[in-house]
């Protein structure tokens, strides 16, 4: 069976896709493509890794990737790649994706393209591999889901995300008016 017309896909599958300019990642064998993010998905992704990167510096317990990194947790059929995520210092010292295993936070903006991807089978995979935090960025409604590993559903944020990772001396705080601000 080739690759185009795979049924059951697995990283090792992916990764030898030619690079055009999509993004290609497989959660429990299921191949998900999405094309190139519109410039305000890019514009949030950069704003709020630059704000994460900001906090990471006084509160170093991890360190945020703005990038998209082949996250595996050690399976052949789940590769994916979140928009934003901050990895333990330990596993990110390593330099090694594949020792990438304890994301303290997964972000998704969300593309029209993504929507279903996002909310639910991603949602679902970070939810089994016990990611803490889970934000899913809503551009179009100014608004941030939340989900922890535990729940059924998200509690909305329209005002500002709060993030308490274990170890940090205090907070991380943002302010929605500030993520979603104009040029």
């Amino acid at each position: 069976m080739g690759m185009a017309t795979a049924n059951y896909w697995t990283a090792e599958m992916v990764r030898a896709l030619p690079d055009d300019g999509t993004r290609h990642e497989v959660v429990y064998g299921e191949l998900l493509v999405t094309p190139a993010p519109r410039m305000l998905h890019q514009l949030v992704v950069h704003r709020l890794t630059f704000a994460l990167s900001a906090y990471l510096q006084s509160n170093p317990v991890g360190l945020a990737f703005g990038v998209p990194g082949d996250i595996t947790w050690g399976r052949e059929d789940v590769l994916v790649q979140p928009d934003i995520f901050v990895a333990r210092l330990d596993e990110a010292r390593t330099l090694d994706w594949e020792a990438i295993r304890h994301l303290l936070l997964v972000v998704e903006v969300l593309s029209p393209s993504s929507v279903k991807q996002d909310r639910f089978t991603k949602r679902r995979r970070y939810q089994d591999a016990g990611v803490p935090l889970y934000w899913i960025v809503d551009v179009e409604g100014y608004q941030v889901e939340q989900w922890t590993s535990a729940d059924a559903f998200p509690q909305v944020q329209r005002e500002r995300l709060r993030w308490e990772p274990a170890g940090a001396e205090s907070p991380f705080t943002l302010e929605l008016t500030e993520l979603f601000r104009p040029i």
